[in-house]
């Protein structure tokens, strides 16, 4: 049921993936370095740092002034003209003494009365003007430095949303890598159970020639004979599946080839080193540590709202027409201005609450995450610890199956025994042998999970280079 059970899970995980033709060998770490090249998702986290990126950097223009070029055109319905009357009558504060000397001068007087009939344009009815205008924050309340802040806080988030791909993607490519080497075992594994029962199927055909067992047994090891080549077929077939996925993953056009072995190590790091190692590295928490900054960013420049603005600005004029007014005016003029918040409608205390309250889900968030990830630890490490202890527990039942094989056939020459014990001895065999296998891929992607959560990826090839093979294991218990 094992056995079969990994034929289903091989096919489930991968059954979806096309296949090459063309082969090329490489070791787990030659495949992580590919998949890092290759890869459209981690390219895509990467063109979104880059982006958040150039988001922050342009905040850092928050502090400079902005200076806009500007031009109006305006047309009145008549030009601006003043009479002479009416600038008479605009007049105030004449001193009595000179209305006594206008009124007693007849010359003066008739001066006086022919003003009213004088008419000046003030303006033209068609005005045109252009100017370069400038304004400088001088002081925001802080909200200047909060848009900043807040745009480092998701860059940061960008960072740490990558390096979770990445840890995401590792994980994958340790499934799909190791797979191909499991699928491979299994297919030695069908292999050597075919040449066992091939070698049975002509030996019980010479001993039905010579009579010394029944037909029925010669049968039974052509139909046992039969029922490995098919599995043998399914494993093959369950490879080149599992190496189809794997070349696309890695992103290449020959059919990748691992050059790996599956392995185990006698002894782990103890749990309370990958428990502290993840909470000190993982990336999802460094996430929810961008978002808090984000949130306080957030409350900072809600708080900002009640302090007044102060700023500077100025005005050059480069074309003013050639009207009265636009004479008068100055060609320059600077300033310092101050805008203090009275009464505003964005409801800037319910906002501010709601800042608050976001800084304060990031915090239970984050002890929260912080507790699931420590269960999450125990429990990769546990599978890892438990498919070592079954790695090395099968070595024995691996050993008793071998001589049971051997006694079997034995006693099957011998003419003591039925063709059905021999099969099933074959069968046992590669039945531990495949569960053996298994075990050991489970351990090696629960490692790679582990090194994963711990932000400790390039640490593998120390577990490759202090490993054992189970066979070693073996020859070990024999010697």
């Amino acid at each position: 049921m094992k056995h079969k059970s990994l034929h289903l899970a091989l096919g489930a995980l991968l059954g979806t993936v096309s296949f090459s033709a063309l082969s090329a060998a490489v070791s787990f770490d030659e495949a992580w370095l590919l998949l890092q090249e290759n890869n459209n998702s981690l390219a895509a986290q990467r063109a979104n740092v880059e982006r958040y990126g150039h988001l922050q950097s342009a905040t850092g223009n928050l502090n400079l002034p902005s200076v806009t070029l500007g031009a109006n055109y305006t047309r009145l319905d008549q030009d601006v003209t003043l009479s002479g009357a009416q600038f008479t009558e605009s007049l105030s504060g004449i001193p009595p003494e000179l209305g006594a000397i206008i009124g007693s001068s007849p010359e003066l007087g008739a001066i006086a009365n022919s003003l009213g009939g004088i008419t000046s344009t003030i303006e033209n009815k068609d005005i045109f003007s252009s100017s370069i205008r400038a304004i400088w924050p001088l002081f925001t309340g802080g909200r200047i430095t909060a848009a900043q802040s807040a745009a480092e806080g998701k860059k940061e988030e960008a960072q740490s949303q990558l390096a979770m791909e990445i840890q995401a993607r590792y994980e994958d490519l340790s499934k799909y890598y190791f797979t191909v080497i499991l699928a491979k075992e299994v297919v030695n594994t069908r292999l050597a159970v075919e040449k066992g029962l091939t070698k049975h199927r002509d030996f019980s055909i010479k001993l039905e020639q010579q009579g010394q067992i029944a037909r029925v047994e010669r049968l039974q090891s052509e139909a046992s004979l039969d029922k490995a080549m098919v599995e043998r077929k399914k494993a093959e077939h369950n490879l080149n599946i599992a190496q189809a996925a794997l070349t696309q993953v890695l992103g290449q056009a020959e059919t990748v080839e691992p050059r790996d072995p599956l392995f185990i190590n006698q002894n782990l790091p103890p749990l309370d080193a990958f428990i502290d190692q993840t909470l000190d590295t993982y990336p999802g928490l460094a996430i929810l540590d961008a978002k808090q900054k984000q949130a306080s960013s957030l409350l900072d420049s809600e708080k900002g709202k009640y302090y007044p603005e102060v700023y500077a600005y100025g005005d050059y004029s480069l074309y003013h027409g050639e009207s009265l007014t636009s004479q008068l005016k100055p060609n320059w003029l600077v300033g310092i201005g101050v805008s203090v918040p009275l009464l505003e409608n964005s409801g800037r205390s319910e906002q501010m609450k709601a800042a608050n309250s976001a800084v304060s889900q990031v915090h239970f968030l984050k002890r929260q995450a912080k507790q699931d990830l420590s269960v999450l630890v125990e429990k990769t490490y546990l599978e890892a610890q438990q498919a070592l202890d079954e790695v090395q527990g099968l070595n024995s039942s691996i050993s008793l199956a071998e001589e049971n094989l051997k006694l079997r056939q034995k006693a099957f020459s011998q003419g003591l025994g039925r063709s059905l014990d021999v099969v099933d001895a074959e069968l046992y065999l590669a039945n531990v042998k495949t569960q053996q296998a298994a075990a050991t891929f489970h351990y090696l992607v629960s490692l790679n999970k582990l090194l994963a959560l711990a932000s400790e990826m390039n640490s593998f090839p120390q577990y490759r280079n202090n490993s054992v093979l189970p066979s070693d294991l073996r020859t070990k218990e024999a010697s």
